[in-house]
C-alpha cells in the first residue's frame, strides 16, 4: 500500500482534528497550520508539527496560499489535505500544489473547475442523464428578457450565484417586481463574496427535501456510492441536522438517486471523495441535481457511522494512487444516524457567541460520537465559523436515534458561551419532525 510520509492539514477546528486522526492511524506524520488566533487550538496541540501562517483574518492565514505552501515546503510535507471550506474547492490552490510538487488531497483540477461552476455543472449533469431544473442564465440577458423568462417559468423562483455555496449567494423571489432589484443586489454580493457575479434563476420547489449522495472514487476508474443523507433541516439554506437514511425515499427511489450520482461521477472522471446534492420534490417524488461538492462534507460522519468506512482515510489512500478497497456490494449500510451541529451562537438570534469556555462536558454512551475541537479553558475566537462541535448519534431505527439524541443533547454542557443546543432539543421534540412530516421550510415556519 502506497502512502504519503507527511500531510499538512490546511484547515482548523474539528475537521483538522478529524483528518489528523486518520493520518495517525495510517502512520503518516502531520503538520497543522494555524492563525495567530488559533495558537491554543486543539489541532495545533495534537499535530506532530505546527506552523503559524498569519494573523487571525482568514484572508491572511487560512486562505493565504503562499503561506500554506511555504509551510509545506519548510516542513517537508508531500501532501496537503484541505478539509472543507477555505481552500477545499479552490482551483488555484490545487493548481499551485501541483506546481510545487505537493499532492492536493482531493479530485483532479478539471473536476474542481467544471463542478465548481453551478451553471456548467448543471449542463454536465444533464449530459450525464441526471435530472436537472432548467436555469435562466441571468448574465446573458437584458432586464426585459429576464422578466419575460421568469414570468413564463412562474413563481416562486430562486436566484443563485454560480460560484456560491454553503447556503450563501441565493435568494427566493415571489413576485415580478422584486426580480431585477434582487438580481442587482445578489450580483454585488456574489462579486464581493466569490469574485464572480454570474447568476442563474430556476424554479423554486415549494416542498423539497434536501438529499445528498456520498461518492468515493479512485484514480483507476472505480466508483462507489456510500448511501444518501437527508439534510432537510436548514436555517437560511445552512444545514442544521443531517440524517441517514432519508426517511422519505423508497428503496427504488434510493437506488435511482444513488446510481445517478455514480453516473455523474463517472461522466466527469471523478477520483476522490465527493457529494452530489439533490432537491427531492415531495409532491411529485422526483429529484433534481443541485450541485456537486468536490470535497469532504461537514456531515461525512453520518455516512461513516452507517458504513463503518473511514471516508477520509480512503480519500488519502486514493490520492496516493491506491485502488479502491471496496466494491459496491462491499458497502453495507446499517441503522439510522443523525448529526447535530453545535454552534457557539445565541439560539434566539443565531448571532455568534464567542468567548471563554468555562466548563465542557461531552455526552457519552452507546451510539454517541463527538467530533469537536474545544476544551475547558478554550477561548472560542470570533473570526471563524461558529460551529464548535458535532454530535453524531446512531440507533437501530429513527425512533431510537431521536430518543438517544435527546438524551445526548441533555448531557452536553458548554459553559461560558451560548450554544444552539436548545434549538436541537426543540426540533427533536416537535411532532412534525418525529413523524417525518416536514420540508426545508421547517425552521422558517417553526422558529
Amino acid at each position: 500500500m502506497k502512502k504519503f510520509s507527511k500531510i499538512l492539514i490546511a484547515n482548523r477546528g474539528e475537521i483538522a482534528i478529524r483528518v489528523l486522526r486518520s493520518c495517525k492511524e495510517l502512520g503518516i506524520e502531520t503538520v497543522s497550520v494555524h492563525s495567530e488566533a488559533d495558537e491554543d487550538s486543539l489541532h495545533v496541540k495534537l499535530a506532530d508539527e505546527s506552523v503559524c501562517i498569519g494573523p487571525a483574518k482568514s484572508s491572511l492565514s487560512y486562505l493565504n496560499i503562499p503561506s500554506i505552501l511555504s509551510a509545506a515546503e519548510i516542513t517537508g510535507a508531500d501532501a496537503i489535505h484541505p478539509g472543507y471550506g477555505f481552500l477545499a474547492e479552490n482551483e488555484e490552490f490545487a493548481t499551485m500544489c501541483k506546481k510545487w510538487n505537493v499532492e492536493f488531497i482531493g479530485p483532479n483540477i478539471d473536476c474542481i473547475h467544471s463542478m465548481g461552476d453551478k451553471i456548467e455543472s448543471k449542463a454536465i449533469a444533464k449530459a450525464a442523464g441526471v435530472p436537472t431544473l432548467e436555469p435562466i442564465h441571468v448574465n446573458e440577458l437584458e432586464d426585459e428578457e429576464i422578466l419575460s423568462q421568469v414570468k413564463e417559468m412562474g413563481f416562486p423562483v430562486i436566484i443563485k450565484a454560480s460560484a456560491g455555496g454553503g447556503g450563501r449567494g441565493m435568494r427566493r423571489v415571489d413576485e415580478l417586481d422584486s426580480v431585477i432589484s434582487t438580481v442587482a443586489v445578489l450580483k454585488k454580493e456574489a462579486l464581493a463574496g466569490f469574485g464572480d457575479d454570474t447568476l442563474f434563476i430556476e424554479k423554486y420547489i415549494e416542498s423539497p427535501r434536501h438529499i445528498e449522495v456520498q461518492i468515493l472514487a479512485d484514480k483507476h476508474g472505480n466508483i462507489v456510492h456510500v448511501g444518501e443523507r437527508d439534510c432537510t433541516i436548514q436555517r437560511r439554506f445552512q444545514k442544521v441536522i443531517e440524517e441517514s437514511p432519508s426517511p422519505v425515499l423508497s428503496p427504488e427511489k434510493r437506488e435511482e438517486i444513488c446510481q445517478s450520482a455514480v453516473r455523474l461521477a463517472r461522466h466527469v472522471g471523478y477520483d476522490s471523495a465527493g457529494t452530489v446534492e439533490y432537491l427531492y420534490d415531495l409532491n411529485t417524488q422526483e429529484f433534481y441535481f443541485m450541485e456537486m461538492n468536490t470535497r469532504i462534507q461537514v456531515e461525512h460522519p453520518v455516512t461513516e457511522e452507517r458504513s463503518n468506512i473511514d471516508l477520509i482515510k480512503e480519500q488519502i489512500l486514493h490520492a496516493c494512487g491506491n485502488r479502491m478497497r471496496y466494491s459496491q456490494r462491499d458497502v453495507e449500510l446499517t441503522g439510522h444516524v443523525m448529526e447535530f451541529r453545535i454552534n457557539a451562537e445565541d439560539p434566539a438570534t443565531s448571532m455568534p457567541s464567542p468567548g471563554l469556555i468555562t466548563h465542557y462536558h461531552r455526552p457519552g454512551g452507546l451510539g454517541i460520537r463527538v467530533d469537536d475541537y474545544i476544551y475547558t479553558g478554550y477561548q472560542v475566537p470570533p473570526y471563524y465559523d461558529s460551529m464548535i462541535s458535532k454530535i453524531i448519534v446512531s440507533g437501530i431505527n429513527r425512533d431510537e436515534c431521536i430518543n438517544r439524541a435527546r438524551r445526548a443533547l441533555g448531557e452536553t454542557v458548554v459553559g461560558g458561551i451560548k450554544t444552539n443546543i436548545s434549538l436541537h432539543q426543540r426540533i427533536l421534540a416537535d411532532e412534525d419532525f418525529r413523524k417525518n412530516s416536514y420540508d426545508t421550510n421547517f425552521l422558517a415556519k417553526k422558529c
